[in-house]
């Protein structure tokens, strides 16, 4: 199935792509999310310089003074806080409506806040979500929504009919049914990519590990929170928060203040304020002893590693600068002790990395990189070392003053976007900023000294009550990170952070590979009924998003396949093996296949290959016992005779095949685990076949293969296969 999939879909998606789309995608949060504000948990983005910067450091200088564009804030009846930043060099101008509620618990519908703000401006009282799009498109506007409010921008002429949009669409929301649907549907594609996505896994489980699920910020939209979202619950949260009292408009461009006024109490001055919930949260704790944390990835030849923790640093304290000062030495920058270490010295990772983020409840450390199997351990001692180092000796002061250089360079180029200052006059204003606090941002910055440094590393950066987090291959690299846990043992966790107790469960004794596979034969009908098929000939449908495609596929033999993709009732592409050669076709191209995909034909063309493991020179090993998609199974390493690896899981109970995981070369050549889920066996002359496939992991988005009907014995002709 591996790289006969991987040619048919690339070539699916290819299609895909070259489609007309239908409609347009000019608001939404589905397009581009509004920008983020500030001081919410996001890491420091410092530009890279270039050169080796130990070699000698810019003569410092004293602080310059900083000129930021002036903000006026004013106030409308309703409770509305206006923030205005003037700019004229471009007659364009943008808004902003941005709600502060307090964080909220979503409990076991995690996930309705984002959709409640997806579905804000997807339909009003006099407005559908096409005619909403088409009204932005022709005035050439962006309009998006989210959890937190609406914001837009578009020329100056046309702000009027923008504002009457937004104005709509925060006021006047409908949440239509259908669109929920369709919100529903896009998240649920999201969280099957984010199964096999390390990187998202990774971020998953630490917001998990750092806030614990009883707490906002450690809450994650799964499969079954996603399930119970409903319309009652983002009608609620809608009517309940999303009151003018406790929100700002930021209006940034093209705009005098008496223009801005008339604006805000025409489009936004009926809007009725309310009394709003407030929250109040137990502060997380880092761990008192540092654990060690692993989210298996079968497959796996990379490891994502996280060293994170909450920490008690809120935005505006006298810490939050010194202490950006000390992360970017540590991982906050290019040129920072972790890459130079990691991908410059070692060349274990392509880039490492830490982020010290203030929050109003909480805020965060985490170091992250990721590296080669083999040096999974050697990678975390260095973390280590470069954290306890931080703590242990000064930071030399010409190595200080090039990290403070490129921060204070970088704080300046940010001043020349408009909206840079608007930030900050909303940060100021929600988290009660002295008024001086950006101006007197560089003279803070250039005054922080190596014992600061230290004194912050002592206090935020604990290498000693850390959970560091490891997604990849248990077989490969967990026995070798017991050394960093203080009580010598591994958690386990699944994709979406639920602990996995059983991954070291013992096997039932005596019990072999050989057996488990035999016991699947005889669950789907045993080798007497498996041996009498002779050809098979199997219809499905390919479901991705956008347009469905028909798979055809006739083996016969056991060593002839031939695979023909269609839409529409024409043949779209195909790929044919006779036993001995074959080929790839598309668009009228035909290519022979080289020596691996030969390799892996042979191994489709086989109609039940389990019954060749036996004699056909496999080699198989029973691994451990593993809980896949809620069923235990027995976890099975298959060594191929051209030697490809490819990981089975089997039932416990059933003794059915659940799950196979292989390394595979997605469509843009680099390696990629691929898992194809097996579902809903049906019988068919005597043997049960699954009717259902579903597969991620190669490809950004997951697909399901739904088999529709298959023929037996029907004596499919040696010709179908002449190449």
């Amino acid at each position: 199935m591996n790289k006969l999939l991987v040619f048919i879909i690339s070539f699916s998606i290819l299609l895909a792509s070259c489609a007309p789309k239908s409609g347009n995608t000019v608001s939404g949060t589905s397009v581009t999310p509004a920008p983020p504000v500030a001081g919410v948990s996001k890491a420091p983005q410092i530009p890279l310089p270039t050169g080796n910067i130990r070699k000698s450091a810019p003569t410092p200088g004293s602080a310059p003074k900083v000129q930021i564009g002036k903000a006026e804030t004013f106030r409308l009846d309703n409770g509305l806080t206006v923030i205005l930043v003037e700019n004229h060099k471009l007659p364009k101008v943008s808004y902003r409506i941005f709600v502060d509620y307090d964080p909220v618990l979503e409990k076991d519908a995690a996930g309705y806040l984002d959709i409640t703000g997806e579905l804000i401006s997807k339909g009003t009282k006099t407005r559908t979500k096409a005619q909403i799009d088409a009204q932005v498109d022709f005035i050439g506007a962006s309009l998006f929504s989210d959890a937190n409010g609406v914001s837009g921008n578009c020329l100056k002429k046309h702000s009027e009919k923008l504002l009457t949009l937004m104005s709509d669409v925060l006021l006047n929301p409908t949440f239509p049914q259908e669109e929920m649907a369709k919100a529903k549907k896009r998240a649920e594609s999201a969280l099957a990519s984010q199964k096999d996505d390390a990187n998202a896994i990774a971020g998953n489980v630490a917001s998990i590990l750092r806030y614990g699920k009883d707490h906002p910020y450690g809450e994650i939209m799964t499969d079954a929170t996603l399930s119970k979202i409903n319309l009652e619950q983002v009608k609620n949260h809608y009517n309940t928060y999303f009151k003018p009292n406790i929100a700002y408009l930021v209006i940034t461009g093209d705009i005098t203040r008496v223009e801005a006024e008339r604006q805000a109490k025409q489009y936004f001055g009926k809007w009725e304020k309310g009394t709003v919930p407030a929250h109040t949260y137990g502060i997380p704790r880092a761990p008192e002893k540092t654990t060690v944390d692993f989210v298996h990835r079968a497959g796996a030849v990379q490891s994502v590693i996280n060293i994170t923790y909450p920490v008690e640093l809120q935005p505006g304290t006298p810490d939050v600068i010194r202490s950006r000062v000390a992360n970017s030495v540590l991982g906050g920058y290019f040129n920072s002790r972790l890459n130079f270490n990691l991908r410059e010295t070692n060349a274990w990772t392509y880039g490492a990395g830490s982020s010290l983020n203030p929050d109003k409840l909480v805020g965060m450390f985490n170091a992250s990189a990721s590296v080669r199997n083999a040096v999974t351990d050697s990678s975390i001692i260095e973390f280590l070392k470069e954290m306890r180092r931080l703590s242990d000796e000064k930071v030399p002061n010409d190595e200080l003053q090039v990290v403070k250089n490129v921060m204070a360079g970088n704080f300046s180029r940010s001043l020349e976007e408009p909206g840079t200052v608007a930030t900050f006059a909303l940060n100021t204003a929600r988290y009660r900023l002295p008024a001086d606090y950006y101006e007197k941002y560089l003279e803070v910055l250039q005054s922080v000294t190596a014992d600061e440094i230290q004194a912050m590393s002592r206090k935020y950066i604990r290498p000693d009550k850390a959970h560091i987090l490891v997604v990849g291959n248990r077989d490969d690299v967990a026995d070798r990170l017991k050394q960093f846990s203080a009580e010598g043992k591994i958690n386990f966790y699944d994709a979406f952070g639920n602990p996995v107790k059983t991954a070291n469960t013992t096997l039932p004794a005596g019990l072999t590979a050989e057996q488990v596979i035999e016991d699947y034969l005889n669950a789907i009908g045993g080798r007497g009924k498996i041996v009498t098929i002779t050809d098979m000939e199997t219809k499905s449908t390919m479901q991705m998003r956008g347009p469905s495609f028909n798979l055809t596929t006739y083996q016969k033999g056991g060593n002839k396949i031939l695979v023909e993709m269609s839409m529409n009732g024409q043949v779209m592409n195909k790929q044919l093996f006779d036993g001995q050669s074959g080929t790839q076709s598309a668009m009228g191209q035909v290519e022979n296949l080289d020596e691996a995909s030969i390799a892996d034909m042979k191994e489709q063309a086989k109609i039940c290959k389990e019954a060749d493991y036996k004699t056909g020179g496999y080699k198989l090993n029973l691994k451990i016992m593993e809980e896949v998609n809620g069923a235990m199974a027995f976890v099975i390493e298959v060594i191929r005779p051209d030697g490809e690896t490819i990981t089975e899981y089997y039932d416990t109970k059933t003794s059915l095949k659940l799950r196979e995981v292989s390394m595979d070369q997605g469509p843009d050549g680099n390696p990629a685990i691929q898992t194809v889920d097996m579902s809903d066996y049906k019988e068919v002359n005597g043997v049960k076949i699954p009717h259902v496939l579903t597969i991620s992991g190669v490809f950004p988005v997951p697909f399901k293969v739904t088999v529709s009907e298959i023929k037996v014995n029907g004596g499919i002709k040696d010709d179908v296969f002449k190449l």
